[in-house]
């Protein structure tokens, strides 16, 4: 009998490998280098093989180009895509070995894309009727022995749901895209010129969209806020923030005319405060960027290379709950060998508390994130923090709830009330293990109810209220969570592709003005695109599949049926939208400055190889045209070269040191660093500064230089002339 193993990824399976192959094991590699492993037991052999993640995805049947297309099917990535031809190797050795086994196992992670990745590979290649599922959650020894012992049945219901959404997503996407993009440029396609929309896009736009119009159409109000100063400690009004300039007047009056108060009261109450719950995914890419200052994508990549390696357990999680059957309390004994962790673990296990304080959130599939308790080794400095953060809030759920001392004083001025908070930490408990939450302690003189209160000072604040805050990445995805559209893995993703495209921009979300066009055109003409009910039905109806209550034709069958409905009512507005949309374009395109030729605004395009330049927007009557430095970020200046009258730009390179230059190859400052064999484009020139302008980078050094080249063209002493040249030349060279 011949028993074959699927892991996801190549790390997995040479951990599941060496979990289960004992001394027998074997490591055989294919001919084009890809590992697998052999091992007996009872005469029986098992072969562990890897995935790459997906070695098939979802594809049109057939070679229309246009829209709708509604006939989908699972072909090998690898002939999909050029970008995923490394996973061919990998789909040649479980083809190869497949046939000769008897029985078959889905070792890929345990969520829907786990198995949909073990499930397809299994379907297409082998019997299903033969296979069986791993469960587990973190990739130790104990836990994939475990899981090996206790093989399942093939979780059927996440496979068919799974399979529905990449369906959907794919189909939502393709059409809806196509849909945008051909109204957009007509036939002219090409990926430099391509638009998405896609069914949780739209929506994830939406969200934004209406935050921003918050933000744009806030009014600020002026408001008081009264603040008396006594004994040196800040006492706020009673009343708050008075919003009537009258009666703030009126109150701060009453006070200055009594400033003999009286402390009219004076509590204390000692209130326990409680550790934060365990991580689930959401929690953890909040946490990590605010504390870590991690972008939400690459926190769920880190976390991932940490359960990989059995650091951590499985990160894409929505669970809050830690059961005993993990064996918390020898978790807690191997982080004691830690020496950054032994003193924190070495508490608990003395105070005998294992029993972890849990959050509300729970998930089917897998607990809370949890360390495994294995020592890390060769970690990042980026690892390091993550791994880091994640331990200390699994120890601090164990911990006792800290103690803190509110205390609350009252005095009087007349009519006027005033008073102040005061807290003192009485007890640190868990916030002595999570240091990266802190309680801001305040103390306050040693007040007594009935004493006299002098007022030293009233100070009457005029403020202003504040727009909302936009949204940060990571609290976008919070707000998805909440709102149920998308899932855990792809809210991230969807997140980056909204900023690929250039509907949003910034660390906090700002909806660019091409963004709030696009969202426009769609909400006025086609709402059912950006309508986050249509979504969360067919998120409600995924569900239902993996819980039996649905099939999985179905819900395809009603999810296309919604989409004619969406494709009709934009084909219906196409006009409206191509409007809107192409006025959007020609305003989104950033100018670099002035055409020499003709006056045009300068602007960057991208040729069909991909190559990115300089064209003239009067294009086709004007022709002018300029090369750029590749894979640089290229930003206007402001500024215009003397000689050649060329806009001045910046040119940002990953790792290097920014430098300006000219746009015109042939220009006289670059005309012996080009005969010395050096990139001509990339010399710094002098410039004219814009009225504006006055930076450094414009100023002295560029005017050294243009005065040198001058006094060279104005026919000063050649030996001086080649001298001042050569130094000039020096000092502009480009960062290589």
């Amino acid at each position: 009998m011949k028993t074959l193993i699927i892991s996801e990824k190549p790390s997995v399976a040479a951990r599941v490998a060496a979990a289960l192959g004992g001394s027998s094991l074997k490591r055989m590699r294919s001919k084009e280098g890809v590992s697998y492993y052999s091992f007996s037991e009872n005469g029986n052999e098992t072969l562990v093989v890897a995935a790459v993640g997906h070695l098939y995805t979802i594809a049109q049947t057939g070679g229309n180009r246009n829209y709708p297309v509604l006939d989908v099917e699972w072909q090998p990535s690898y002939k999909v895509g050029s970008s995923s031809s490394y996973t061919k190797k990998y789909l040649d050795v479980i083809e190869e070995i497949m046939p000769k086994c008897d029985h078959y196992v889905n070792a890929c992670d345990f969520d829907v894309e786990g198995t949909v990745i073990g499930t397809n590979i299994i379907r297409i290649m082998g019997d299903i009727k033969r296979a069986k599922r791993m469960k587990f959650s973190t990739t130790t020894t104990h836990d994939l022995q475990e899981a090996y012992r206790n093989v399942q049945q093939l979780d059927i219901g996440n496979f068919y749901a799974g399979e529905a959404r990449h369906m959907l997503d794919w189909l939502w996407g393709i059409n809806l895209s196509r849909a945008l993009t051909r109204t957009a440029f007509g036939w002219n396609i090409s990926k430099t010129n391509s638009l998405s929309i896609g069914r949780v896009q739209g929506p994830s736009l939406s969200i934004l969209v209406k935050k921003e119009l918050e933000i744009r159409n806030f009014k600020e109000e002026p408001f008081w806020r009264l603040v008396a100063i006594i004994s040196g400690i800040e006492f706020l009004n009673a009343k708050g923030d008075i919003f009537d300039k009258k009666a703030a007047d009126k109150a701060a009056e009453e006070t200055k005319r009594n400033p003999d108060g009286t402390i009219e009261s004076v509590t204390a109450a000692d209130r326990e405060t409680y550790p934060y719950p365990p991580f689930d995914l959401t929690s953890l890419q909040l946490e990590a960027s605010r504390a870590l200052r991690f972008d939400p994508s690459r926190t769920l990549a880190l976390a991932q290379s940490l359960y990989e390696r059995s650091y951590i357990s499985y990160p894409r999680t929505s669970s809050q709950k830690l059961p005993a059957s993990l064996g918390l309390k020898g978790i807690i004994g191997e982080l004691s060998k830690n020496r950054l962790y032994k003193d924190y673990a070495n508490t608990l296990m003395k105070q005998g508390r294992f029993k972890p304080l849990e959050g509300k959130k729970e998930d089917e599939a897998h607990p809370a994130i949890f360390p495994t308790g294995e020592h890390p080794v060769n970690l990042t400095a980026e690892e390091e923090k993550l791994y880091d953060l994640i331990v200390r809030r699994f120890l601090a759920c164990f911990a006792e709830p800290a103690l803190v001392r509110r205390a609350k004083v009252t005095a009087k001025f007349g009519s006027e009330v005033y008073s102040a908070n005061g807290a003192t930490i009485i007890r640190k408990g868990w916030l002595d293990f999570y240091q990266f939450t802190q309680v801001a302690e305040k103390e306050l003189p040693p007040f007594k109810a009935h004493d006299k209160a002098r007022l030293e000072k009233l100070d009457e604040r005029e403020m202003r209220t504040q727009p909302p805050k936009r949204y940060t990445k990571a609290g976008l995805i919070a707000e998805l969570e909440k709102r149920e559209l998308g899932t855990k893995a792809t809210r991230a993703g969807i997140i980056d592709t909204l900023i690929k495209r250039g509907y949003v921009t910034g660390t906090s979300l700002e909806v660019t003005k091409f963004g709030m066009s696009v969202y426009d055109a769609l909400n006025k003409n086609c709402n059912m695109i950006v309508n986050e009910e249509t979504t969360r039905k067919l998120e409600e109806d995924m569900e239902a599949i993996s819980k039996a209550k649905k099939t999985e034709q179905e819900v395809i069958d009603e999810g296309k049926q919604m989409l004619l409905e969406a494709l009709k009512a934009f084909d219906e507005h196409k006009d409206n939208i191509a409007i809107e949309i192409r006025n959007a374009l020609k305003e989104s395109v950033p100018t670099l400055g002035k055409c020499p030729k003709d006056g045009g605004d300068l602007v960057i395009r991208r040729s069909k190889a991909g190559k990115t330049f300089v064209a003239c927007n009067n294009y086709p009557n004007c022709t002018n045209t300029y090369s750029l430095p590749q894979g640089a970020l290229i930003e206007a200046t402001g500024n215009t070269c003397e000689y050649c009258h060329t806009p001045i730009i910046k040119v940002i390179r990953r790792g290097r040191k920014p430098f300006t230059m000219d746009l015109d190859p042939n220009c006289i400052t670059k005309k012996d660093r080009s005969s010395q064999g050096g990139e001509a484009s990339s010399v710094v020139v002098a410039s004219k500064p814009a009225p504006s302008a006055g930076k450094k980078e414009v100023g002295e050094k560029h005017e050294e230089m243009a005065i040198k080249i001058r006094a060279e063209a104005a026919g000063a002493a050649k030996p001086k002339a080649k001298a001042a040249k050569k130094k000039v030349m020096k000092h502009a060279k480009a960062p290589k």
